[in-house]
């Protein structure tokens, strides 16, 4: 055995002990910069062969997976990227930004700029008028919130109800403030992602700016994370529950801090106390058990806690294997590709070398990035000649199309014009042959990736793959003397409606 593979085995197995007891060793540490180092999988204990079948699956399975990143003993045992999402591309982390928000949380008590999570939460707004304030109003704390238990009237039933009322709102976090109890705090747990914004807000009022610069200089430089985007609201608010872009390394630098207490290179970035109880159960929401901003399930064998987010986003970190996964996906569950990733922990130490594994493993790696082959392509519908280049307005609609405009000049590649109600105007190749096309410039400047075929010879159906900003729109345009009707389905169900639209020029 060489040198080398003998220091990974003592690396391996001191790093281990210590994360069977629940917390990683900290003396001589990994701490990664800008980028983390790599090691085959078999010299951290994991089978490549395992692996590659789990890329496999999601080959055969057409899973809708845009990134995954294993990270064992501080080492990238596997970083792929799915096409069409592009590596190192910002993704939109969908409500694991609970858990970042919930993570600040933890960073201003420790810095003192809040007492501690008991702090009621009027205490922070007491300049303000709040409607329907009682006594189980005036208990509410930041715990409460943390731990989806607050007792407000949020509704996460019909897609979120609450969030998109506050979201309709002029104030969000007064919206959140005057909404009515339901229940004494503590007692009842209920998804609520305005509460989460609600946290936003004490921290902007604690520290005086935005989660997003706090996070800047508190965290995320820290970590070395260099770049991000997270929007706020029209008062300046950071949005609390979601909309958080990070990369995939990133993301898994997230977890790293969290395996480790809280704590990065030499300094206690998020208070080890915090750290402890933010991933003890403290509420049952929906169908699991919640922490501060992170699920946590102490019955699963190992022990998992994670920060979840719509269409597959996630940060799982297992202690007691010294494992942190990122995902980012557009509409899938992760626990079929989770379960491969568990399977492939054969040791606590370095097993033998597996170089056919390896080569398969990283073919595999690299096909997953490349557009899928192109089909035949099929001739174009008679009605596909009527209705190129004319404008279709459709009715006022939640997803603000107001208009679109489809251009069959060719039989592999059409175009579409998109008007929005915000007068944003987008014009993107569409792919006719099973081959999305990536067009630049999508919101926070993101790429976007269209593709379509004819159901029927009077049914276009397209997709609008918003990939690293999660929605993927799948739509059935149902074409009947010069009108059509629309079919508009979003793939992880946020929207499912029905629009009319009225053929023009």
């Amino acid at each position: 055995m060489t040198k080398r593979i003998i220091a990974l085995v003592m690396a391996c197995l001191t790093t281990v002990a210590a994360a069977r007891s629940g917390h990683p060793a900290q003396e001589n540490t990994y701490w990664p910069g800008d980028r983390w180092r790599s090691s085959p999988p078999e010299a951290q204990g994991m089978d490549s062969v395992v692996l590659a079948d789990a890329l496999e699956y999601i080959r055969v399975h057409r899973t809708r997976i845009h990134s995954l990143m294993i990270v064992r003993n501080g080492y990238v045992v596997l970083d792929a990227s799915f096409f069409p999402f592009q590596k190192d591309t910002l993704h939109d982390v969908a409500s694991v930004t609970k858990s970042i928000t919930s993570t600040l949380i933890g960073i201003v008590i420790g810095d003192g700029r809040i007492r501690d999570v008991k702090q009621p939460v009027l205490s922070v707004f007491d300049d303000r008028r709040v409607q329907h304030r009682d006594d189980r109003k005036e208990q509410l704390t930041l715990e409460d919130l943390l731990t989806m238990s607050s007792g407000l009237d949020c509704t996460y039933s019909g897609g979120e109800r609450t969030l998109r009322e506050m979201r309709a709102s002029s104030d969000w976090v007064q919206f959140m403030l005057d909404r009515p109890m339901i229940a004494t705090p503590g007692t009842k747990g209920e998804y609520c992602s305005g509460g989460m914004h609600l946290l936003s807000g004490v921290l902007t009022r604690a520290t005086g700016t935005s989660a997003l610069e706090y996070a800047r200089q508190r965290l995320f430089e820290r970590l070395g994370i260099r770049e991000v985007a997270w929007p706020a609201d029209s008062r300046g608010i950071t949005h609390g529950w979601g909309d958080l872009h990070l990369r995939t390394d990133d993301m898994g630098k997230i977890g790293y801090l969290w395996l480790h207490g809280g704590r990065w290179k030499d300094q206690q970035i998020v208070p080890s106390a915090w750290m402890t109880a933010a991933i003890q159960p403290h509420a049952h929401v929906l169908q699991g058990e919640y922490g501060y901003g992170l699920w946590v399930n102490r019955q699963r064998d190992p022990l998992v806690f994670e920060a979840n987010g719509r269409g597959g986003q996630r940060i799982s970190v297992v202690p007691t294997r010294n494992l942190v996964v990122a995902i980012t996906g557009g509409a899938f569950e992760p626990g079929d590709v989770g379960a491969f990733i568990l399977k492939s922990i054969r040791s606590d130490a370095a097993l033998a070398e597996n170089l056919a594994a390896a080569r398969r493993l990283d073919a595999l790696i690299a096909a997953a990035a490349l557009p899928p082959a192109s089909n035949t392509a099929t001739p174009l519908p008679v009605i596909s000649r009527a209705i190129s280049g004319k404008r279709y307005l459709l009715e006022d609609n939640p997803l603000g199309w107001r208009a679109v405009t489809f251009t069959f000049d060719h039989t592999d590649t059409a175009f579409a014009r998109l008007e929005f109600a915000d007068g944003r105007v987008e014009g993107r190749p569409l792919g006719l042959d099973a081959v999305p096309r990536l067009s630049p410039d999508g919101r926070f400047g993101l790429p976007v990736a269209l593709q379509g075929s004819w159901e029927a010879p009077s049914t276009f159906v397209f997709d609008y793959d918003e990939v690293a900003n999660i929605n993927s729109f799948l739509c059935r345009f149902t074409f009947d003397q010069g009108n059509a009707v629309v079919q508009v389905k979003e793939r992880s169900g946020e929207v499912d409606m029905t629009i009319r639209a009225t053929g023009g020029r």
